[in-house]
C-alpha cells in the first residue's frame, strides 16, 4: 500500500480520536507497518503544530538562511 493519503490533524480531537480516524480512513488490507507509518506522520504533523504554536519555527526566509550557512561548512 502506498504511504500517500489525506490526513488532516485537527487538533481539537485527542490523540486516541485521531488514531481511530487514521483506522478508519485505511483500507481493509492495510497492514501493521502502513498503520505505524501514518500514525508516525500523525505524531510527526501534531509535534510540528505544537511547535508553531510555542514559536519553534522559522520563516522560509530563515530556514534557507540557516541551511546555507550550513552547507558552507
Amino acid at each position: 500500500m502506498g504511504h500517500a493519503s489525506n490526513l488532516e490533524v485537527d487538533t481539537m480531537q485527542t490523540a486516541k480520536q485521531q488514531a481511530e480516524e487514521v483506522l478508519r480512513r485505511l483500507p481493509d488490507d492495510a497492514t501493521l507497518e502502513d498503520i505505524q507509518y501514518h500514525l508516525y506522520v500523525l505524531e510527526k504533523i501534531r509535534k510540528g503544530q505544537n511547535d508553531i504554536a510555542e514559536g519553534r519555527s522559522y520563516t522560509h526566509s530563515q530556514a534557507k538562511e540557516r541551511l546555507s550557512r550550513w552547507l558552507e561548512m
